[in-house]
């Protein structure tokens, strides 16, 4: 057995502020919990100690938000899943919110070591009213470090429970998936943004959402391929595709910021965290 981490992640609004509270078992825990936007909105640091994840290792994480809560969640670095010698490590990540509340969901990049057999899931249970933003980025190697990803599995697991759900496997053998104009083209960064609701969004609403992602695609120059769209009347999602994390990182935060005035009427501030 490798390492077993569980953590609970709780937000509930008392007396006008978003509050936080939590359990851990295992190497994951909440380092910080912050307010750099008032009372309004909790943010809060998840961190795992060990840095990474081998075969047999298993993160399982629930994050609930009480109706009024506004709940942001996002990682000091990069999470690591490395070579196994036989068992997949999963992270398992579920997000419960109740109508009338929000989470930002928005950890910063996996990465998956050449060798890994990797499974990522994130499951969203939303009450009517209830709005999750978030995102998954996946970055498949090292290649500026000379380490590309040329074996392992990677499967992935991204639900809005009866609305939406996209689940893939990447396998590095994969040559058409890998290096087809159909597949990754040769990107080893994909990047999905989503803004997923527990009851349909105004059309209104969704319109302003993609024009606004669409902005930001254009003017983006050309390291991304990316694009906007609404698989579902409960969801908006950018995916972009670029060689490296860094391009497709800053494309994911600049709609972000442009989304967050239109839905929240919130400014475009970033988690501490983010800024060197």
């Amino acid at each position: 057995m490798g390492w077993q981490g569980r953590l609970r992640l709780d937000y509930a609004q008392e007396n006008g502020r978003s509050v936080a509270r939590f359990a851990h078992e295992g190497p994951l825990r909440i380092l910080q919990t912050l307010y750099p936007e008032g009372d309004g909105v909790c943010h809060n640091v998840l961190v795992h100690p060990p840095g990474g994840l081998v075969g047999g290792d298993m993160l399982d994480i629930t994050v609930t938000a009480a109706a009024g809560s506004h709940g942001l969640v996002t990682t000091p670095g990069a999470s690591r899943f490395y070579r196994s010698e036989g068992e997949a490590a999963l992270q398992r990540t579920k997000v419960q919110v109740a109508a009338g509340a929000r989470i930002e969901w928005l950890p910063l990049e996996a990465i998956y070591y050449s060798g890994c057999l990797a499974h990522n899931q994130l499951r969203l249970q939303l009450g009517p009213g209830a709005e999750v933003l978030g995102w998954d980025i996946a970055a498949l190697g090292l290649p500026q470090a000379g380490q590309p990803f040329v074996r392992g599995q990677v499967r992935q697991h991204l639900e809005l429970e009866g609305a939406w759900l996209e689940r893939g496997c990447i396998d590095a053998a994969d040559a058409r998936l890998m290096d087809g104009p159909l597949g990754l083209a040769g990107h080893r960064c994909m990047a999905t943004l989503f803004f997923a609701c527990g009851s349909d969004i105004a059309r209104a609403r969704r319109e302003a959402l993609l024009d606004a992602a669409r902005g930001v695609i254009d003017s983006s120059g050309t390291q991304v391929i990316a694009g906007a769209t609404a698989p579902g009347p409960q969801v908006v999602v950018v995916r972009a595709l670029a060689p490296l994390v860094e391009p497709a990182l800053q494309l994911l935060k600049a709609v972000r910021r442009a989304w967050r005035p239109l839905l929240w009427d919130l400014p475009p501030n970033e988690p501490r965290g983010w800024v060197l």
